[in-house]
């Protein structure tokens, strides 16, 4: 019960400490070059855009899930739900 607990706990802690990086990552994507730059331009348009700048709140949403799910299979075992 405690390693599901603990293990839920980990998977969103690690999660949240990469979320900028993965931000970072979609930004760079959507921007021309590396994104170092002063003079960007946006290298992609349209539907593609939105569902890029999406990935970021997926991947938010996914680990904070992933987390509640081993919490919530450790609680089971352990008879507290």
């Amino acid at each position: 019960m405690l390693g599901e607990l603990i293990g839920g706990f980990i998977v969103i802690l690690i999660g949240v400490t990469l979320a900028p990086s993965v931000a970072n990552a979609v930004q760079s994507g959507q921007l021309n070059a590396s994104g170092a730059s002063g003079t960007d331009q946006v290298n992609i348009t349209g539907s593609s855009a939105t569902i890029l700048s999406l990935t970021t709140l997926f991947y938010c949403l996914a680990v904070a899930t992933t987390g509640m799910g081993l919490a919530m299979v450790g609680l089971r075992k352990g008879g507290l739900v």
